[in-house]
């Protein structure tokens, strides 16, 4: 679990470190074509791979029956909001 928390950490600097390369190439070095693909693809990562991991990391050990709206759950919602 740490393991993955620090993969985590070290994707989403990298990704962040990319995009602001991509924001200087376009910037400075006047060159949009090869910056908006950084800045893509950096976002790509993010998603598919960031994002993934961040709710892995989130989402381990809880159960998600409690945080669905069932029957159940409904009622119990219900039954707070009358006291």
């Amino acid at each position: 679990m740490k393991i993955l928390a620090t993969l985590t950490k070290i994707v989403a600097i990298l990704i962040a470190i990319a995009i602001l390369i991509g924001l200087y190439i376009m910037q400075v070095e006047k060159d949009e074509a090869l910056g908006d693909r950084i800045i893509g693809l950096s976002v790509l990562a993010s998603v598919f791979i960031l994002l993934p991991m961040f709710l892995v990391l989130r989402w381990r050990g809880k159960k998600l029956k409690d945080y669905t709206l069932s029957d159940e759950n409904l009622k119990k919602m219900r039954d707070r909001n009358e006291r």
